[in-house]
């Protein structure tokens, strides 16, 4: 019985793992539903197999009666697919391992002792879950989004690792001296393995983050030297009508002197509208944003599009101002060149972007053809190098825990945003 019960705990462990690994695309309690759903059908599986045929047929099997549903969970359940889902489920067998085996070499060194086993289960089962949850689960999110190349080939060498492990040295560890030399030795190469992944993983990460905080940098700058040279030509404006006003007011005095008050009226209504025109146009309160809908819009009226805004957001915002304008700069920029095909007839763009009671962003545009959307909800573009912006909001999304919709109804396209 001490066999099918380690086989048991393996099999909860290994979906614990599998559920750590796992970016699901449902909702947390269907995605917790269904790994426990698999969980109690793989160990009621396990406990058949055993109680029918023995140990040695069970654990020949084992990998079929568990792994195989196992990768299937995670085909339905992960919003990846390929081999950085493969990559996923292998992960999970290899932290699995880690913990069987380590717990079987100290159970072997201690005499065979079954407490010694317990007690090693419990201590490092604990242990790889912290290291998990705490570090490399967060890590790998992000990688998983960002490295889209070199998947088959870390998968290769897990896949040589899990056939030895499970096929090529049978049986296992503290109760035959092969397979308790053996695997652990093999294990301790894939830790040194793994941790060359982490590294790699790091070092991306560090470089996404480097890229981004270099984009704002940019976009901060590019959005703020606008602003500065729409307020220096409002500010050259008025100094000319400045200049110009003791001209036209001895032009006013002659015409009041005539007695023509209509004309006079007439040309302090042209003036008026001279001014107005020059008047610098302030969309809201954080400086930052006000240049960012500043340049955008300029950008939308410069190639024929129609803006209608309604902005009204407080002097302090629940998340980093940059960050945010990065997303309204991705969404106007997309929708700029959504426009872009259309009659100018039919050009818009519609914004409409409240602070309270939470920061609420909807912004709207006709478009032209039909859009594609993965099972995420998110716009898939069909272009190659498009499809960037959509990807920097869903990441702002899950950083900030906001919430991101996006739309076509009666050929509009609409994103809304609530952070």
């Amino acid at each position: 019985m001490a066999g099918l019960f380690a086989m048991e705990y393996m099999t909860v462990l290994g979906m614990t793992m599998v559920f750590l690994f796992l970016d699901s695309r449902y909702p947390r309690w269907v995605t917790i539903l269904s790994v426990c759903g698999v969980t109690a059908l793989a160990m009621g599986a396990v406990a058949a197999l055993y109680q029918g045929t023995g140990m040695e047929t069970t654990l020949r099997l084992y990998s079929l009666i568990v792994h195989v549903p196992s990768l299937l969970l995670l085909f339905v359940l992960s919003r990846f697919r390929g081999w950085r889902m493969v990559f996923q489920m292998l992960s999970a067998v290899l932290f699995c391992a880690l913990v069987q085996h380590g717990a079987g070499l100290l159970c072997y060194l201690s005499g065979g002792r079954v407490w010694v086993l317990g007690a090693a289960y419990v201590v490092l089962s604990a242990g790889v879950i912290w290291f998990l949850v705490c570090f490399l689960r967060p890590l790998l999110f992000q990688i998983l989004l960002e490295l889209h190349r070199g998947w088959g080939l870390m998968c290769l060498v897990m896949v040589t690792y899990y056939v030895i492990i499970i096929y090529l040295i049978p049986g296992f560890v503290g109760a035959e001296q092969n397979s308790t030399i053996l695997k652990p030795a093999i294990s301790l190469l894939m830790v040194g393995f793994y941790c060359v992944l982490i590294f790699l993983f790091s070092s991306v990460r560090a470089e996404t983050e480097t890229r981004h905080n270099a984009q704002l940098s940019a976009l901060q700058l590019s959005a703020l030297q606008s602003r500065m040279e729409a307020v220096r030509a409002a500010e050259s404006a008025i100094r000319t009508e400045r200049h110009d006003l003791r001209h036209r007011l001895q032009a006013v005095a002659e015409l009041v002197s005539r007695g023509d008050r209509d004309a006079a009226l007439a040309f302090l209504n042209a003036a008026q509208e001279r001014l107005d025109r020059q008047k610098e146009v302030r969309w809201c309160r954080p400086p930052v944003l006000d240049a960012v809908f500043s340049s955008y819009f300029d950008q939308a009226k410069n190639q024929g599009i129609a803006v209608v805004a309604a902005i009204t957001l407080p002097d302090t915002l629940p998340v980093d101002e940059g960050e945010l304008a990065i997303v309204v700069a991705n969404a106007l920029e997309n929708a700029i060149h959504a426009n872009g095909p259309l009659p100018q007839q039919e050009r818009e763009i519609r914004c409409r972007m409240v602070g309270t009671p939470s920061v609420m962003l909807e912004l709207a545009n006709p478009c032209a053809g039909d859009v594609s959307f993965d099972s995420s909800g998110l716009p898939v573009s069909r272009k190659k190098g498009h499809g960037l912006g959509v990807q920097s909001i869903s990441a702002f999304c899950k950083k900030n825990g906001a919430v991101c919709q996006f739309d076509l109804t009666d050929g509009w396209f609409q994103l809304r945003l609530v952070v």
